[in-house]
């Protein structure tokens, strides 16, 4: 419904129609959906490099049900159970504004590509398997995502998930509970461990720095019967490629000799498998490169004192950078984003929309 509202307000605006095209990323997600990326691609009536401005279409299962509201100078969510979806409404929006003021007024601007990404929310995955091809070999991408709109952030950490099946053997827990193995005993003494440790959470080691999550834990039916099965989710993060793969190589470790301690009066066993992968690469780009002197000038031109960041968290920029496209994120006034208290500061979502403006029609 997103990708339909964007496309019918361009086409009403003056879009072409076939300046308007969706990849196939859905055909690629971890899950699939029913539209790909949507992108809009604009020749330049300045003789400039191609520039890109993107923000993603999805919000968090939290903001289902809202119900925008204004309350003074903010947008909240009239429904107290729900959060707002500024998170990336707000960024989808001012991305918009400034290709439907481009087309309805005929602003000047150089060549330029506009990306409404899918499923970031869920590891990037819109982002990651964009289709380069359809991009017009943009030179740098101006991003918006959460945040105040004079945050320019020019970096972020790298995410791997790990998905951790431990396997024990089912016994009755009243009648022979020494026959079984707790797969949720091995589980707890490895999360334990890694607690100990200084594994888990926020994870230093001298000047090095990253963290570890374990999020998802499930298994058990009965209190009646040992529990053989248990799925658990986790996830490193860490600028520094070399030390999350540290964290990962302990998180390993501390599974695998839960494992061998937890054992049957008959010398039987659990096993754990783990199955990872690299969610996105961390990066970090130059203070001095173009993308990041140009969203500096527009946000200053805006009234607001820039301020360079890095991000904990991925962004879609993570893999804009990997592609090969330089890109820098902003913020559009979004405030306690993925919780119930989340809003919409106006003031800064407006100067995030002349912030975009300004970018796209290469006056910053």
């Amino acid at each position: 419904m997103v990708a339909k509202f964007i496309c019918e307000e361009l086409l009403a605006a003056g879009a072409p129609p076939d300046a308007i095209t969706t990849d196939n990323a859905h055909q690629h997600t971890l899950i699939k959906g029913n539209t790909g990326n949507l992108i809009l691609k604009l020749p330049g009536t300045l003789k400039a490099p191609r520039r890109m401005l993107s923000a993603h279409m999805d919000t968090v299962p939290i903001c289902v049900g809202c119900k925008p509201q204004l309350d003074g100078d903010y947008v909240r969510s009239g429904n107290p159970a729900t959060g707002l979806g500024g998170d990336d409404r707000a960024g989808a929006a001012t991305i918009l504004t400034a290709a439907l003021e481009i087309l309805k007024h005929n602003l000047p601007h150089p060549p330029l590509t506009f990306c409404w990404f899918i499923q970031e929310e869920v590891g990037l995955q819109g982002a990651r398997h964009l289709q380069k091809n359809l991009l017009g070999k943009p030179a740098m991408c101006f991003n918006w995502d959460g945040g105040a709109p004079e945050k320019v952030t020019i970096g972020a950490t790298g995410g791997y998930r790990m998905e951790i099946a431990v396997e024990g053997v089912a016994s009755h827990a009243g009648v022979a509970p020494e026959r079984g193995v707790s797969a949720i005993a091995i589980a707890s003494l490895a999360i334990a461990d890694l607690h100990r440790g200084g594994w888990h959470g926020l994870v230093e080691r001298g000047k090095q720095r990253g963290t570890s999550n374990v999020g998802v834990f499930a298994g058990g039916d009965a209190t009646n019967v040992v529990t053989d099965r248990v799925a658990i989710r986790a996830e490193a993060r860490s600028h520094n490629p070399k030390f999350r793969e540290k964290i990962v190589r302990e998180i390993e470790k501390s599974f695998q000799r839960a494992a061998k301690e937890v054992k049957s009066w008959e010398g039987k066993r659990g096993r754990v498998t783990i199955d990872g992968r690299l969610d996105y690469e961390a990066f970090k780009l130059d203070p001095a490169s173009d993308c990041v002197k140009l969203a500096q000038a527009a946000v200053t031109a805006a009234g607001r004192e820039p301020l360079l960041a890095i991000s904990n968290g991925g962004l879609d920029a993570n893999w804009l950078n990997a592609h090969g496209i330089p890109a820098v994120t902003l913020g559009c006034g979004q405030m306690n984003v993925h919780m119930t208290s989340e809003m919409l500061d106006i003031k800064g979502y407006q100067d995030a929309c002349r912030i975009a403006l300004r970018l796209a029609t290469g006056a910053g």
